[in-house]
């Protein structure tokens, strides 16, 4: 009948050969010298192979002892990984949360997660910066960061969160008034854009309008086009709360090539932080990111819209 082999002995086998010796391996150890030779020399005859080489000077591993040494050596990073996320699990969240976001992602979908994050977990502090462009979050000191578009790091995790379409809308108001257009007739209803002159392409053809209105910024687009006046293509990120809420209709979808992904994306790593794996769990499961066939998300109520501004 075999010895019986005990994995106690072989993170003390790990030690000793990372240790160099018996003797500064007892000591990191607390055992006697004389305990832990006699610990190596019964796992050595359980596995039936010398794993040292002995001599009055030195001890190092043998060709398999070595081999052994790189196994054991993972089995003990992986223990010491899963009593971390042991300890971790039933830990409040507590420390620094870093987030990266795109202004306007951070200002209608971010806001209200990361106040609904801070209630629950009132031993983290948050640090939010909304910037349109990708910080380095590992140069940076970033926990995470939401990426609009396609990918270009291959060297980060990124998780989908949802897919953003861009589609042409108009407020029931502006409809009403013209109820005898053609329905593919974008270019003959009054626009709104952010460029003297822009080419919208939807079902398979292109337009050229001349918007009435022109402004620089995506959220004054949107309460122009909810106060009626003219048809708009935006992003349902910014749109999606005033259709739900009624206040736009969609008239078109860009199309397919108007599907812009949204990635959670952070430091590759195998363990994140308490705080980092709560945040992505809410992040996860926030009803607004949901998108439906029209690209504008889970039903929400008028009040919660958020519409506010207006020229």
């Amino acid at each position: 009948m075999e010895d019986p082999l005990d994995p106690a002995d072989m993170l003390l086998f790990v030690a000793v050969v990372r240790e160099g010796g018996f003797t500064s391996a007892a000591r990191s150890l607390g055992l006697s010298k004389q305990r832990l030779s006699q610990r190596i020399a019964r796992l050595e005859e359980a596995l039936g192979v010398r794993l040292l080489e002995r001599t009055t000077r030195t001890v190092r591993p043998t060709e398999a002892g070595l081999a052994y040494f790189q196994r054991c050596q993972a089995i003990e990073a992986q223990i010491a990984e899963a009593n971390d996320e042991a300890r971790e699990r039933h830990a409040q969240p507590v420390g620094t949360l870093r987030i990266s976001a795109p202004v306007l992602f951070g200002r209608r979908l971010l806001a209200p997660i990361v106040r609904e994050f801070m209630a629950r977990h009132p031993r983290v502090r948050v640090e939010l910066l909304l910037a349109d462009r990708q910080v380095d979050l590992i140069a940076e000191g970033f926990d995470l960061a939401i990426r609009v578009g396609p990918l270009d790091d291959s060297s980060l995790s990124a998780r989908l969160l949802t897919m953003g379409r861009v589609v042409f809308v108009a407020s029931p108001a502006l409809l009403a008034a013209h109820p005898t257009r053609p329905p593919d007739s974008l270019g003959e209803l009054p626009c709104v854009g952010m460029r003297t002159h822009e080419t919208w392409s939807f079902g398979g053809r292109s337009v050229r309008v001349e918007p009435r209105l022109v402004v620089n910024d995506l959220e004054l687009v949107l309460a122009a086009v909810v106060d009626g006046l003219g048809v708009a293509r935006l992003p349902t990120l910014v749109c999606g709360a005033a259709i739900r809420a009624g206040q736009l209709q969609v008239l078109h979808h860009e199309g397919d090539d108007g599907q812009r992904p949204v990635h959670l994306v952070t430091p590759s790593r195998r363990r994140s932080p308490a705080r980092v794996r709560a945040f992505v769990e809410l992040l996860a499961a926030w009803p607004e990111l949901r998108i439906d066939d029209d690209g504008a998300g889970a039903p929400e109520s008028a009040a919660q819209a958020g519409v506010t501004l207006s020229l």
